[in-house]
């Protein structure tokens, strides 16, 4: 069993000289905590020890040497895909840093739409689906990561259906309504991406909470804790925090080098507070409001200067983009302006360098910062601020943290503060200056334990057992799915039984649900084939329906089947007229109908069904959140006024029903199997008022529950299109 793991690039880099590849240790969070995890591996008898790592080796590779680099990268355990540099710049600059980091940030201004960046990234999602396929092998697990790939998981779920795939987001999934900026092909495209995927992980509990929603918006799926009702699968969504690998940061303060950058720092800054700001050049980092908040900090505390220094790290980012060729520019300028107004001969506020700074001589710097300053306006987790905290061995130290962090989330003992406020992030920096070091160390003290007891070990290996677990509860979810020898045993006796119902429920089971009832009228098809069923010798078909009896009456009359309607109010055996099981009283509905009367005035796209012995709250077309809230108002109000007045309140597929009491599908079910014995008896439904209806049936019975959920039929089907083929199969 191997794991493959795909990225947007190979965690090396690849240089040419000469006519040799050089390969090199990239570096970001991404590569640095799947490679800690890698190398954890090596010294265990885990069973993902054995991996393989896809990705773009960063520069274009003549088609005459793309075989050299491959056999070179067998030695690190990394495949590259080439890609052609023009693909690749529409692809990278294109449609992902120009319309998914700027939308998923919550930047729509610098967000751009262009359908040739969204070709482009579907032509390179393709590209690496061939690769892996090619490669994979049955057993394996495949992790795929980040925004670069979200298509990539369905693209290898068609190819390979059998196969574990996670897939992992390092940035923000955003809240429905910036989501929904993209065009709607788009978004559905990239959620149906997503769900080729067995486990789909995130930073924090927001992100997974508003991808669920947007599936549930989007594709119409039902979702419950975590877990996405796919037609054909179980797929969960879930949260996992990133960590970094503590012991290494923690270590490395000790390394020559870092402790060579300390020395260095203290020499110059003397007994100067050093308040870190460190991160990529990225407009989502909030860099230009850090320094607006130090400069207002300068400002209200005079009693401050020539006794604290801002240590200011820009490490380049993505050259050439125009947004942040514009933002380099504000952010030199600024420094400029903080310099120029409050130093002199003798301080200067910031200091400045724009380069990256490696490993070693970062954990230095992180150790001898008073203060850090971490500012991001929007981030997916933000690992900088773990490795400032891992890297203060004596427990001093302060970190003030972006709320819009994800890291916020795990790191509640820093100073938090809002990004936009820069009184807010000013008063942050006097307060962390003059907070004493108990209180430091008692707040650093819990976060260290934290980071420390949950590593990026820690989380790779979190992840992938739950991806292990989600596969194990499809399977038992597959154990109930009718197969095809299955399917072929009912076909074989109902042929050769002597006497035989069938109980079909109608919307969901026979057709799609609409968006409203009078659209899911059958096609010709469908009632052809229940002609063909109730024609077949010694065969009783009934239609269990919550429908009104007019209703079935004029779209499957003509089918020759028996009738319950209004889930067994009404009953109308086959030859024979329409008849009530009960004599009920309808008095009740003047007094229900205005309570749905007003959640319909409250919930637009909602609309009341009249019926001869009950009420139907249809919210289908509703909008979802609000309609969810809604719909559980009205289910307490119905719930608590109809407490004595022998009624039932039921909630089914977006409709709440209020009914009498004593009549179910299961009552009916008895009613029809008690006027004969039958050797074949089936019923098929997906809703959970079907519930009584399998309960009712016999344990010789075939039940069979639509959808893959939990339920008392013995076997599932899929959806609507599966119970048409089985039902085909039976009147072959």
């Amino acid at each position: 069993m191997r794991l493959i793991i795909i990225s947007n690039r190979l965690p090396v880099t690849v240089e040419k000289k000469d006519k040799d590849f050089i390969l090199k240790e990239s570096v970001g969070g991404l590569v640095s905590g799947i490679s800690a995890y890698l190398t954890s591996l090596k010294n265990t008898s885990d069973k993902h020890a054995e991996y393989i790592w896809f990705g773009w080796p960063g520069i274009s590779i003549n088609k005459d040497e793309q075989a050299k680099l491959k056999e070179k990268g067998k030695e690190l355990n990394i495949h590259p895909i080439f890609l052609k540099e023009n693909v690749m710049e529409k692809f990278y600059l294109g449609f992902c840093n120009k319309t998914i980091w700027p939308l998923f940030h919550y930047f729509p201004v610098y967000t751009v739409y262009d359908e040739e960046y969204w070709d482009n990234y579907k032509f390179v999602n393709e590209k690496f689906c061939e690769e892996v396929v090619s490669f994979v092998q049955p057993d394996d697990i495949i992790w795929v990561h980040d925004y670069h790939l979200m298509l990539l998981p369905q693209l290898l779920r068609k190819k390979l259906p059998d196969a574990n795939i996670g897939f992992f987001l390092h940035i923000p999934f955003p809240s429905y309504e910036i989501f929904r900026m993209l065009p709607v092909l788009w978004r559905k495209e990239l959620v149906e991406g997503l769900l080729g995927a067995d486990l789909i992980g995130f930073h924090t509990h927001d992100y997974t909470k508003y991808f669920i929603n947007a599936v549930i918006r989007v594709l119409g799926y039902e979702a419950s804790f975590g877990n996405i009702l796919t037609p054909d699968r179980l797929v969960r969504a879930d949260t996992f925090p990133m960590g970094i690998d503590y012991e290494s940061f923690a270590k490395a303060v000790e390394s020559v080098e870092a402790k060579n950058e300390k020395n260095e720092l203290v020499k110059k800054f003397h007994d100067s507070k050093i308040v870190l700001s460190i991160d990529r050049l990225d407009y989502t980092k909030g860099i230009l409001n850090r320094l607006k908040g130090y400069e207002v900090f300068l400002k209200n505390n005079p009693q401050w200067h020539r006794k604290v220094t801002m240590l200011i790290i820009v490490v380049p980012s993505r050259i050439g983009v125009d947004s942040y060729s514009q933002m380099k520019r504000s952010i030199d300028e600024k420094i400029g302006s903080i310099n120029g107004s409050y130093g002199n001969i003798y301080w200067t506020p910031i200091i400045y360098q724009y380069q990256y700074v490696p490993f070693l001589p970062l954990s230095g710097i992180y150790s001898v910062s008073d203060i850090a300053l971490i500012t991001p306006l929007r981030d997916g987790m933000n690992l900088i601020a773990k490795e400032y905290m891992a890297c203060r061995t004596d427990k001093t130290g302060v970190l003030i943290l972006s709320e819009m962090a994800g890291a916020a989330k795990e790191l509640g003992e820093a100073v938090i503060i809002n990004p936009n406020n820069t009184e807010e992030i000013a008063a942050a920096i006097k307060d962390a200056l003059e907070m004493p070091v108990e209180e430091q160390v008692r707040r650093n003290k819990t976060m260290q334990w934290r980071l420390k007891r949950y590593n990026v070990i820690r989380w790779a290996d979190y992840f992938l057992k739950a991806l292990h677990k989600v596969k194990d509860t499809q399977e038992s979810f597959q154990a109930k799915l009718l197969d095809n020898d299955e399917q072929n045993e009912i076909a074989d006796k109902f042929k050769s039984s002597d006497k035989k119902i069938v109980f079909l429920d109608y919307d969901g089971t026979l057709v799609p649900f609409a968006k409203i009832p009078e659209a899911a009228k059958p096609v010709s098809e469908l009632t052809d084939m229940l002609s063909k069923l109730s024609r077949c010798e010694n065969t009783t078909v009934v239609i269990i329906s919550g429908r009104d009896k007019e209703t079935l009456e004029e779209w499957l009359g003509a089918c020759d089947t028996a009738f319950a309607a209004e889930h067994g109010v009404w009953v109308k055996e086959k030859d024979r007229d329409w008849k009530t099981m009960a004599n009920f009283n309808t008095d009740w509905k003047s007094l229900v109908f205005p309570i749905m009367e007003l959640y319909t005035d409250l919930l637009p796209g909602s609309f009341i069904e009249e019926k001869r012995y009950s009420l139907v709250w249809h919210y289908r077309n509703a909008d979802i959140d609000q309609a969810n809230l809604k719909a559980k108002e009205l289910l307490d109000d119905l719930v608590n006024f109809t407490n004595n007045m022998n009624l039932q309140v039921l909630q089914g597929s977006k409709v709440i029903e209020v009914k009498n009491i004593g009549i179910n599908k299961g009552t009916i079910v008895t009613y029809f199997l008690r006027k004969k014995q039958y050797d074949f008896i089936m019923g098929i439904g997906d809703d959970w008022t079907d519930e009584d209806m399998f309960k009712a049936l016999p344990e010789n019975a075939y039940s069979i529950k639509v959808g893959l959920t939990a339920s008392h039929a013995k076997y599932n089907l899929p959806d609507y299109n599966s119970v048409r083929k089985l039902i085909g199969d039976i009147t072959k």
